[in-house]
């Protein structure tokens, strides 16, 4: 891109909101980066800046002087990460961004590059680096510990202090610098408690941590990066090239060319460049970039295909039907990314604690120090050595980490599963819900009438007049019938009728055989001439199916009744493994919301298990509804996203089922991307553990602590208690949090 070109897309950024996203690598922890933010935020236009430690990304105005953002970052190790093809001067603002976005964002830039580079950079320069100098380092200090009292005190000092100065002399600049700022941070913890134990020559211990604490960087850079790797995984899904067919000939473009209405060629092994429909071939298309589904699904002519999804095993063409970045993938990803920068209340209260947390912790530590040796005439080297202790203990990285990989791991979890969750909030929300409230139609059912039982008066002309009329209607009642038709006797051929009349609000009526027959809902018996017990009898038997819920089909002639089907909403074959599976995961009300009436409705409770029925609503009371129980409880609304939106709104969480539409995607807060409930149960599963380990992690954080600061009471905390404290709470809550990374989901798919 020339710079004539970039400055002129980036014109007039403030009215049009535009924002400009970079790469960021080196970020050491959640609170420097909150600090760098908000040194950004106070420079020149900006204001708008955001900088994510879960994600990694920096997004400002293109107004904002790069070359001071640069420094910014440097000052904790950071660095923005320029696209390889235009490696340019951060001073000229050539660079390459990750994507221009406006107001909301936008998909379509997202970049494709993170093959090249994923190290998580420190203060050293990345992993591998900084491995490389704890290491050695680590070898310094062993060779110093096997020397004590065989060479000389001024030799010893020196290895330590060398070893002293590979790991941890970022650490000092950075604390040093923090302390010409009054900034009070881990940084500032550890500088001062590295000077405090050289200054009273506790060189063994002031090594180790230098050196511990370079460990527990890497183990948390380590723990964010392998969580922002397995985010990164699934935004590969996105295709680079599409293969473009136009008179006959294929050509490779990027897919950002292609635009609705262009037929693409993907050939077996290649994905889907974007949303469309197949004008010619046949073949498996697995949409595990989608539904989180490995199954293919087999894929005909005019069917719809998603962008993402992988051809396996035939030649398709496809007529486009979206702009790449308008697909349902492009919207995914640029959600799944928002989703990694959003903080829940959790978060934002450890930011908070954090901020006040550092300086309360370096009080202590002086008020040990100065207390005891002043008013009480105990030792001064004591009393120093238990406030250094302190300022160890007191170190809040295992705090700071305790919500972050846990939140970014949860969110790839459920990504991998085909379910879409738009925020840190919403999965703690899902977590905590404690009622769930389905609409009927198209949720717990799959919105098709199906038969589900037939009276037969006369079974020589009932089935041959019923497929006679209804072979050629689209009504979706006819389909049902004809389906069940075709299932009793798949080879069965039926007449063609005559002089088919279509009756408004009764059915069909058309001639077979030169006789007149009716096809429809009760109505049609008023065409019957005669025998009234007979009649009598045959309403009886359809109040019957009426008060199960049925709606009916009849079939009659001008003399008599010959049967009636009863047909009703064909309930989806995972939903009452699925109710049982979310009453044992702790959802204790299961609710039905429907517009349907009572008898319908209540069938259907009675095979999915859901426990209360609230039928006969209309879209303002289902949202009254909604709102009354979540006045009581955490109550969740699962919907298909389209006619359900405004419960969706209304209640704590929307869950919407969508397999990819537009409407689903945008409506609620998590989008079960597949068209059935399977995975429902699994993700609730999830997301109470990611609410569990972040609670467990912020208790051991502070357990651990506060067991190390009662130790100065009697003066038993040492710098090796704390040491150990401190990086123990490190290691657990990294390694708790990428747990929820193992092990897979039990999938209860549609036919389970």
């Amino acid at each position: 891109m020339s710079k004539d070109n970039h400055q002129h897309s980036q014109s007039s950024p403030e009215t049009s909101g535009e924002l400009i996203e970079y790469r960021v690598q080196g970020l050491s922890c959640p609170n420097c980066t909150r600090e760098m933010q908000e040194e950004i935020q106070k420079l020149d236009h900006g204001n708008n800046a955001r900088l994510s430690y879960n994600s990694g990304k920096l997004t400002l105005s293109p107004h904002v002087n790069l070359s001071r953002v640069e420094t910014i970052l440097k000052s904790d190790g950071a660095r923005i990460v320029y696209a390889p093809q235009t490696a340019l001067s951060a001073a000229s603002a050539e660079v390459q961004p990750i994507h221009s976005s406006h107001a909301h964002g936008s998909a379509q830039g997202h970049d494709h590059e993170h093959g090249h580079d994923h190290a998580h950079e420190h203060s050293h320069g990345g992993i591998g680096s900084m491995k490389w100098l704890l290491s050695i380092s680590a070898v310094f200090y062993l060779f110093t510990f096997l020397l004590e009292g065989i060479v000389a005190e001024p030799v010893v000092i020196a290895l330590y202090a060398g070893a002293m100065i590979l790991s941890g002399y970022t650490t000092f600049l950075r604390g040093l610098r923090n302390l010409t700022r009054y900034k009070f941070n881990m940084d500032t913890l550890m500088t001062v408690a590295l000077v405090g134990a050289v200054i009273i020559g506790e060189w063994r211990e002031a090594t180790l941590v230098a050196i511990l604490f370079g460990l527990n960087e890497l183990l948390e850079g380590y723990g964010m990066n392998r969580a922002r790797q397995s985010m990164e995984a699934l935004l590969a899904a996105a295709p680079k090239e599409a293969e473009l067919w136009k008179d006959g000939q294929t050509q490779r473009v990027p897919i950002e060319s292609l635009t609705p209405g262009d037929v693409v060629r993907v050939r077996p092994g290649e994905k889907i460049p974007s949303d469309g429909a197949i004008t010619q071939g046949t073949g498996a298309v697995n949409e595990a970039a989608i539904t989180g589904e490995s199954v293919p699904v087999t894929k005909r002519e005019g069917d719809a295909v998603f962008g993402g999804s992988v051809s396996t095993d035939g030649v398709l063409y496809i007529a486009i039907s979206k702009a790449y970045e308008d697909s349902s993938l492009a919207k995914i990803m640029h959600l799944v990314q928002e989703a990694q920068d959003s903080k829940t209340p959790t978060e934002l209260f450890i930011d908070k604690f954090a901020k006040y947390y550092t300086p309360a912790i370096m009080i202590i530590a002086l008020a040990v120090t100065l207390i005891p040796p002043l008013l009480l005439n105990q030792p001064w080297m004591t009393w120093i050595y238990q406030g250094l202790s302190i300022l160890i203990v007191g170190c809040p990285c295992s705090l700071v980490l305790s919500s972050p990989i846990a939140l970014v791991s949860g969110m790839t979890r459920a990504a991998r599963n085909g379910i879409l969750i738009k925020g840190g909030v919403h999965l703690e929300q899902l977590g905590r819900l404690e009622a769930i409230a389905f609409d009927k139609t198209g949720t717990l059912t799959k919105g098709e009438p199906a038969v589900y039982a037939e009276t037969v008066y006369d079974e020589t002309k009932f089935y041959a007049v019923v497929g006679a009329l209804e072979q050629s209607s689209l009504h979706p009642l006819a389909k049902a019938v004809m389906k069940h038709l075709e299932i009793k006797n798949p080879q069965c051929m039926f007449n063609e009728p005559q002089q088919i009349t279509v009756l408004p609000g009764e059915g069909i009526r058309a001639e077979v055989g030169g006789k007149l027959f009716w096809v429809g809902s009760e109505e049609v018996l008023k065409h019957v001439n005669g025998q009234q017990d007979h009649i009598r009898a045959v309403e009886d038997d359809i109040r019957r199916m009426k008060a199960q819920g049925y709606t009916i089909v009849a079939a009659v002639s001008e003399d008599r009744v010959l049967g009636q089907f009863g047909l009703a909403d064909e309930i989806r074959p995972e939903t009452s493994t699925v109710v049982r599976k979310l009453h044992e995961a702790g959802i204790t009300d299961t609710v039905m919301l429907t517009g349907d009436h009572e008898q319908s409705a209540q069938a259907i409770a009675k095979q999915s298990g859901v426990a209360r029925v609230f039928a006969s609503l209309l879209p303002e009371q289902k949202v009254a509804k909604i709102k009354e129980l979540s006045s009581r409880k955490k109550t969740g609304m699962v919907g298909d996203g389209i006619n359900d939106a405004p419960a969706l709104a209304a209640a704590d969480l929307g869950i919407a089922m969508g397999k990819g539409t537009d409407s689903a995607i945008e409506t609620a807060d998590v989008v079960l991307m597949q068209d059935h409930l399977g995975k429902l149960p699994g993700a609730i599963k999830t997301a109470r553990r990611v609410n569990q380990i972040i609670k467990w992690n912020i208790g051991l954080s502070l357990s651990l602590k506060a067991i190390a600061l009662l130790l100065t009471i009697p003066g038993w905390l040492t710098l090796w208690i704390a040491i150990i404290s401190d990086m123990g709470a490190t290691i657990i809550v990294t390694l708790l949090g990428l747990t929820i990374l193992l092990g897979k989901d039990q999938e209860l798919k549609s036919g389970y």
